[in-house]
């Protein structure tokens, strides 16, 4: 079913699927701060990501690490590791709608960063369906709502580097493999990470081992997922798709941490649903030549 669809198609679905993953993982990170900090749920992050990958990909190490962009693997590695430290020490102090409805910027600095360094044009549609989805978030966060406090800042900045993390990734995905990317993001944030836990070590407990696990197989499938999504279409087209992790997170924070959308998280789901439905049907079902949409 899913090799039947246009690579357009196939690209959203990834795309989707990756935020699945990420919001999930954000969830399993708010459930474990309080059992033994943000640090260590960074570490397991990275730490398991880079066991999993390296496990999957044993045989062909030497190629997996052959890369034509070191400097930029490097520079989206950074990227990665700032991005997930600020959100996860974000989410651990504000609820996870509000936390994910500020980083939910960034498919716009994405699809005005594609824009202005990898040349993608930015057409009616995805600016329409862009521009509402933002419109969408700021009715969920509300300017001036409790929600802006000094950790607040945090998912900001998380939003400019998980932008900067997808444009550098859309750029060397026409020269390296996906398994390269994924392995170089994982080796960085486990060794850097590493060096830091023995500071903040906390012995965890069975379900803080649980929610481990879970935090690094979900961060695997998420970066794999969002590295193929990139891969095959424009990151100005599946900017507006980011969007559905406010959805995921108002379930997991509904279910999971007794946080109860209001009617205004509601109207602005709502909104963020309908938009990406109309991208989907455009991108996918028209029968235009493909163009920049």
């Amino acid at each position: 079913m899913f090799s039947r669809l246009s690579p357009r198609a196939q690209a959203i679905l990834l795309m989707i699927t990756a935020i699945f993953f990420f919001s999930a993982m954000d969830a399993c990170a708010k459930g474990l701060a309080p059992r033994v900090g943000a640090v260590p749920a960074i570490w397991v992050r990275y730490t398991g990501q880079c066991l999993v990958v390296l496990l999957l990909i044993n045989r062909h190490l030497p190629t997996a690490m052959r890369t034509r962009h070191p400097w930029l693997q490097l520079l989206r590695s950074v990227f990665l590791l700032i991005g997930t430290g600020c959100f996860f020490f974000g989410v651990a102090n504000i609820g996870l709608a509000e936390a994910t409805a500020i980083i939910d910027l960034n498919p716009v600095l994405i699809t005005l960063g594609a824009a202005l360094f990898l040349g993608e044009q930015i057409g009616p549609r995805r600016l329409i369906g862009i521009g509402v989805s933002m419109v969408a978030a700021l009715i969920i966060i509300r300017p001036g709502a409790a929600v802006f406090s000094p950790w607040a800042l945090l998912p900001l900045i998380a939003a400019f580097s998980y932008s900067g993390y997808n444009i550098v990734t859309r750029f060397v995905s026409h020269n390296d493999s996906n398994w390269t990317s994924l392995l170089y993001t994982a080796i960085f944030g486990a060794v850097v990470m590493s060096a830091i836990i023995p500071f903040y070590w906390v012995r965890p407990d069975g379900t803080a081992i649980l929610l481990m696990l879970a935090i690094a197989g979900c961060g695997t499938l998420s970066q794999l997922c969002l590295i193929r999504a990139l891969s095959m279409g424009e990151a100005g087209m599946l900017a507006p798709f980011a969007y559905t992790g406010l959805i995921f997170a108002t379930v997991w924070g509904a279910v999971f941490f007794r946080e109860w959308p209001d009617i205004w998280t509601v109207v602005g789901a709502s909104v963020i649903v309908t938009a990406g439905i109309y991208v989907w049907y455009r991108e996918t079902f028209s029968t235009e030549p493909a163009k920049p949409t």
